[in-house]
This record gives C-alpha cells, structure tokens and sequence, in this order.
C-alpha cells in the first residue's frame, strides 16, 4: 500500500490492519514531500519523519512491526510497477483508481495482475468521511 498516512487516523489503522490479515509482509510507500507539492494543504502536511515515527507507533503498538517495510515513495505507483514479485494491493475507495492503473503498468510488462483489496471510507461520529484532508482544513 501506499500513500500521505497525514495526521494517522481510524481510516488509515483500519487500512493497515486489513492488510496484515491479508499478508505475511507489507510494504508501505510512505509518500515524500516531494511528491506532496501539490496536495490540498500541503504546507499543514507533517514531515516525512514525524509520519513515519507515527507509522511505525501505531504498527509496534498492534505487534507487527516485524512484518512491515516502510519506504520512500517518490512517484505515484511505486515498486510494484517495476518489481514483478508483488502479489497484492490494499486501497481505500479514493485510491482506487490508482491500483487499477498500476494493474495496467504491471500487465504491459506482463507482470501478474496485483490482487486488489478495496477499503469502504470511514465515518466519523458525525458521519464526515475521516481524511486527513478534512483534518488540515481544521487546522
């Protein structure tokens, strides 16, 4: 999986546990700044560190941090469209076009398809959809 984990919320440590039912190792592609430039609020973004310390927190605190990899990621499809070994993507309906689009990379260079998990959006208690862009805009 991969993606902002800004401000890490319910949506996103339901993300990340639903991916440790479905796997022995996860892999998750924490984007850089770089690649956030153009976000909604980008300047209320945490900092690459702080989202990773929070990351790796939430997953020590539920016993996994074995099983997880974080790394960098610098582009909108990271590893999977050029490593061919991948065998699964976890993704929230708002990421997933971007696992149908990195099916279609992988396909072209005749890798296996990736198996896509779907995660519904989560609601608040007053039935906003929880983001962390709503959550900057608070800020």
């Amino acid at each position: 999986m991969g993606g902002t984990f800004d401000h890490l919320h319910d949506g996103h440590k339901i993300l990340i546990k639903t991916a440790l039912l479905f796997s022995k190792k996860i892999v998750i592609g924490l984007t850089t700044e770089d690649l956030l430039k153009k976000k909604k609020h980008a300047v209320k973004i945490e900092n690459y560190k702080t989202r990773e310390q929070n990351l790796k927190a939430f997953i020590d605190s539920i016993g996994h941090l074995n099983r997880v990899e974080i790394i960098p990621l610098n582009d909108p499809y990271g590893p999977p469209v050029h490593e061919p070994e991948y065998e699964g993507i976890i993704a929230s309906q708002e990421t997933y076009k971007n696992a149908l689009k990195i099916n279609e990379i992988r396909e072209s260079k005749s890798f296996t398809p990736l198996i896509i998990i779907v995660i519904p959006m989560i609601k608040d208690r007053n039935k906003n959809i929880l983001s962390s862009t709503a959550l900057r805009e608070k800020l």
